[in-house]
């Protein structure tokens, strides 16, 4: 009878070792998942390569660009400059002043891109404030 048990046990951790085997354990997870990792960059690439075609692509004229002088400043931001001028222009060097009119007119113009774009009375905000 001994024998015949010990038949049955060893059946029995065959089984178990075999079922071990099929189901998903941590490392054969992470070894997945690092293979994952490293391939998807390569098969991203393969599918984002375009065909080879036969003829050679010419390439675009280059097209001369204008020098545009920097816009006109606003009336605002001239406004704000010589505000900024009556209060510190004893303690702003020339160029710091430049570059305060400068930051100034930045301002003015995003302040006037915000403006431009309008919402509507049932548009929620981008985040929920919650104390």
């Amino acid at each position: 009878m001994s024998e015949r048990r010990k038949r049955e046990d060893e059946d029995a951790s065959k089984r178990e070792d075999e079922d071990a085997a099929r189901l998903p354990s941590r490392r054969r997870f992470t070894k997945t998942l690092a293979a994952v990792v490293v391939a998807a960059p390569v098969i991203a690439a393969r599918a984002q390569t375009p065909p080879a075609s036969k003829e050679p692509k010419a390439p675009p004229n280059p097209q001369p660009t204008p020098q545009q002088e920097p816009p006109k400043p606003s009336p605002v931001a001239v406004a704000y400059a010589e505000v900024a001028r009556a209060r510190f222009g004893e303690l702003l060097s020339a160029e710091q002043f430049e570059a305060v009119k400068r930051g100034l007119e930045g301002n003015v113009r995003t302040a006037d891109r915000l403006r431009a774009f309008k919402l509507k009375n049932s548009d929620e905000p981008d985040f929920v404030f919650s104390a």
